[in-house]
This record gives C-alpha cells, structure tokens and sequence, in this order.
C-alpha cells in the first residue's frame, strides 16, 4: 500500500496561485503514476490531473489545462500540483492519488490509493 500526504491548500483569491504537495511513502515511488481529483461540495470527484511513473507524460482535464502544471520529484517522493489563474470554482477538497492500470486513466475508482484531502478555496 502506499501513503499519501497532502498538504499546501488554503484560502486565496481569484487570481492567486497555489502550489499542492503530495509525499507518498510505503512503496517505490519511481514505479507508478501519479494525480490529483478534486471533489466540490454536492458534486462528485474529478479527475484534475495525472503523471506518468517513467517519462512524466502528463494529463489534464480540460478545465484546468494552461493553468495547472502537474509534476514529480521521484528523489523527494514527492508529486506537486502548481495552480496558477484560480477561479472560484476551482473551489473543492483535492485528493492526491496513486496508482492506477494507466496513468491517462481519469476515473476514480481505478486508483489504488488517495490521500486524506486538503481544502482550496478560492474566492471572488
């Protein structure tokens, strides 16, 4: 199994940039990919970003492609998601994730393993 540890949400304005980090432990991290959902209230989760465990190909949704960079240290074990333009529905608990069949894979369910989640908020 593997651990993930999110940390670097909070609360910031239309606009402002935010960076989340994920340390994950409990496995080799080199060996699999890596993501980020988000789930806003009364809504379900969805697929934000990915990052493949070799090359670092990455995959966006549409809503926060150009404005969010997803990427990885494999020496911190450590996977980051740089938020840049925030819009009040960026809004949402944001959950790193870890393993899944291909990294392109934007359903939830098919990762192995989430983190406890960490709040963004962003205001108008």
């Amino acid at each position: 199994q593997v651990q993930l540890v999110e940390s670097g949400g909070g609360l910031v304005q239309a606009g402002d940039s935010l960076r989340l980090s994920c340390a994950a432990s409990g496995r080799t991290f080199s060996s699999y990919a890596m993501g980020w959902f988000r789930q806003a209230p009364g809504k379900e989760r969805e697929f934000v970003a990915a990052i493949s465990w070799s090359v670092g190909i990455t995959y966006y949704a549409a809503s926060v492609k150009g404005r969010f960079t997803i990427s990885r240290d494999n020496a911190k074990n450590t996977v980051y998601l740089q938020m840049n333009s925030l819009i009040p529905e960026d809004t949402a608990v944001y959950y790193c994730v870890a393993r899944a069949p291909t990294s392109s894979t934007t359903i939830a369910t098919m990762w192995r393993d989430w983190g406890q989640g960490t709040q963004v908020t962003v205001s108008s």
